[in-house]
């Protein structure tokens, strides 16, 4: 009987174990076939890829040189030998020409109120009073106007010589400096020539040297003839103006000193000082 249910016992023993293991089996089965529909899915999948977002390239922007620069390169492509002796006539041609405007703008004087002073001080405190007040007043209408007062005491024509004897004077004061600029006038587009003039003989004997007339064996003496020519011209124009502008300038001073010495010479008369201390 104890053998039977022994025998009992290890029947059921093997098949719960066979049961279990069945059951793992069956387990790992169902997970390996998960397994590989996951990864069926997986392949089966298309694979997404973003596309990459382009990217703008920033335009290369060239900084444009500035005209200091150009001004410079130019000027040592045109071969400073050449260059600088029309530099230098820019240069004192513009001192000349600045200097000269300072000064004619403060001869300038207000010829109308002057004359109005000097009517006032003739009508209230005579030749004295009138020398006052051209000598308190620059310019040269003033100083003309005190060289004839102070010829008063020697009648009339004495008057008048002196205002015309001074204002030669006074017109040859004005014009200082005006033929140094009218120089530099002329001279710098000589200079530009003569830059020009040598450059192409650069130019000819580069093409003689290398039996050949090249682009790239003449472009250096032709580069020199034309800048030079350039810079000439230009210096010549920009003192032109300036010259243009001091001989107007100064004409519109002579006409001033004339137009005021006659009336001082009519209010001379009107007064009847003529020939009064």
């Amino acid at each position: 009987m104890k053998k039977l249910f022994t025998l009992l016992a290890l029947v059921g023993v093997l098949t719960l174990s066979f049961q279990s293991k069945a059951q793992d089996s069956t387990a790992m089965d169902s997970d390996t076939s998960a397994m590989a529909e996951d990864t069926a899915a997986v392949d089966v999948q298309p694979a997404v890829v973003e596309d990459p977002e382009p990217v703008e390239e920033e335009p290369i922007v060239e900084e444009d040189a500035s005209f200091h620069q150009v001004v410079k390169d130019k000027f040592i492509e045109g071969d400073v030998t050449f260059m600088t002796p029309v530099l230098i006539c820019l240069i004192i041609g513009l001192a000349i020409s600045i200097e000269r405007i300072i000064t004619l703008n403060l001869a300038t004087t207000n010829t109308d109120k002057l004359l109005a002073n000097v009517e006032d001080a003739l009508a209230n405190g005579g030749v004295e009073a009138a020398k006052e007040v051209t000598k308190g007043t620059r310019g040269p209408v003033a100083s003309i106007f005190t060289q004839g007062l102070m010829r008063m005491s020697e009648g009339i024509e004495m008057v008048e010589k002196s205002i015309i004897a001074y204002g030669s004077v006074e017109m040859g004061r004005l014009e200082k400096g005006l033929v140094w600029v009218s120089l530099f006038v002329a001279l710098a587009p000589m200079l530009g020539f003569m830059g020009t003039v040598i450059g192409m003989i650069g130019a000819f004997d580069a093409i003689e040297a290398a039996g050949d007339i090249s682009p790239q064996i003449v472009a250096n003496g032709i580069k020199v003839a034309l800048l030079t020519t350039v810079a000439g011209l230009i210096v010549g124009i920009i003192l032109q103006v300036f010259y243009n502008y001091l001989v107007s300038k100064i004409d519109s001073l002579v006409n001033q000193m004339e137009d005021a010495s006659i009336t001082l010479v009519d209010l001379l008369v009107k007064h009847k000082l003529t020939g009064k201390a």
